[in-house]
């Protein structure tokens, strides 16, 4: 049976969240200071067409956001309703290939299965727009960006998206790319890194194995990041790293997470390298250095934080995505593309700053976002 969440129960479930996150704030988060965003670049939501009827969102549970999100929206198109089935992230995608969803809402990028379930059920690609960045180091945020660490003790200065895929690729005789399978992106075993020397380090290090550590490589939003921008759409991992999944029960049992584990095995080796959230980090004060990163050999190295995140020149940060059922060559429904133009918006992006699970989008991608809807 489907879940129809009318405006006032929207709302009141962003009220619930609200006091959640207020108790979790009481309990350790309440010295965090958000970062600011300025979204005055950003255009302001003018309505083109009115909006009247039913619009169906399927996806990740992201209740509280969508409720705000409606509720201002109506304030432009006070006759429209929202149809919500915010269950997880796979039913954004069973939403659109059976018909039952206008829109498909996901907190991450989708992996390849769903595009392939999609092309095969319609012969073409889902419209996809990104309407946000995954957060950095915020307490309360999802989908982060990741970091790569060091050993306070290693040289190291920075890595570039090539230097981590011969550090934690392996050979390839291709990659996805978009979803369709590309011999492009192939690469042979020169191309490995498996010693600290082969990065320019000297002294001790030089000729020692680089020790790898991470986590849930198999299918995870974290893992698919560095798939796509590291390993151009390859999925082949070096058979040296040492991972496990981030939420092992049995390595809780042992009074230490995953994410600790990462910690502490950068701490205590100086050939050790891992990647991991920065809110992990702080949360667990890790005495770790975290690597800037640059897109490409001779460009800018760049150190993560919130505004890098935010205009998008940290190479490794997430995103949130709308997927739309758009066939070529034919318009998007009007409800559709003046909700998703709300959401592009100045006021939809600063109800996402204000929601904090997400950092909003830069006037250069809301733009790049916009353009697609035409």
């Amino acid at each position: 049976m489907k879940k129809l969440l009318p405006i006032p129960l929207l709302s009141l479930t962003a009220l619930l969240t609200g006091l959640l996150s207020a108790a979790f704030a009481a309990d350790g988060a309440a010295t965090y200071q958000p970062a600011h965003y300025d979204l005055s670049a950003l255009p302001a939501y003018a309505p083109a067409q009115r909006v009247t009827g039913v619009l169906r969102i399927y996806g990740t549970p992201l209740e509280a956001l969508v409720g705000k999100w409606a509720n201002a929206f109506r304030g432009y198109h006070g006759q429209v309703r929202l149809n919500a089935y915010l269950i997880n992230t796979s039913q954004a995608f069973a939403g659109l290939v059976t018909g039952s969803a206008d829109i498909g809402l996901m907190g991450h990028r989708q992996w390849r299965n769903g595009f392939q379930a999609f092309q095969a059920q319609f012969g073409y690609a889902p419209l996809e727009i990104k309407f946000a960045t995954g957060s950095y180091d915020d307490p309360q945020g999802t989908t982060p960006g990741l970091m790569f660490i060091v050993n306070k003790n290693n040289p190291l200065a920075g890595l570039t998206l090539e230097q981590i895929d011969g550090i934690y690729g392996a050979q390839r005789t291709g990659g996805w790319v978009n979803g369709q399978w590309s011999t492009a992106v192939a690469r042979g075993p020169e191309k490995n890194i498996r010693t600290w020397g082969q990065l320019g380090i000297t002294g001790e290090l030089a000729d020692k194995p680089i020790h790898l550590l991470g986590s849930d490589v198999t299918l995870s939003n974290w893992a698919d990041l560095i798939e796509r921008e590291a390993f151009q759409g390859g999925t082949k991992w070096n058979p040296a790293l040492i991972e496990a999944p981030r939420a092992d029960i049995g390595t809780k049992a042992k009074g230490k997470t995953r994410d600790q584990q990462i910690l502490d095995a950068v701490e205590q080796d100086p050939a050790a390298i891992g990647f991991i959230f920065q809110r992990v980090i702080n949360a667990n004060h890790g005495d770790v250095r975290v690597l800037p990163l640059a897109a490409k050999a001779g460009g800018p190295f760049v150190a993560p934080s919130a505004l890098a995140f935010f205009d998008a020149s940290y190479p490794l940060h997430n995103g949130a995505y709308i997927y739309l059922n758009r066939v070529p060559g034919q318009p998007l429904g009007v409800r559709e593309k003046e909700f998703v133009k709300f959401i592009l918006s100045r006021e939809g992006q600063q109800i996402i700053a204000n929601d904090r699970q997400f950092i909003p989008l830069s006037a250069e991608q809301i733009k790049a976002e916009l353009a697609k809807l035409e």
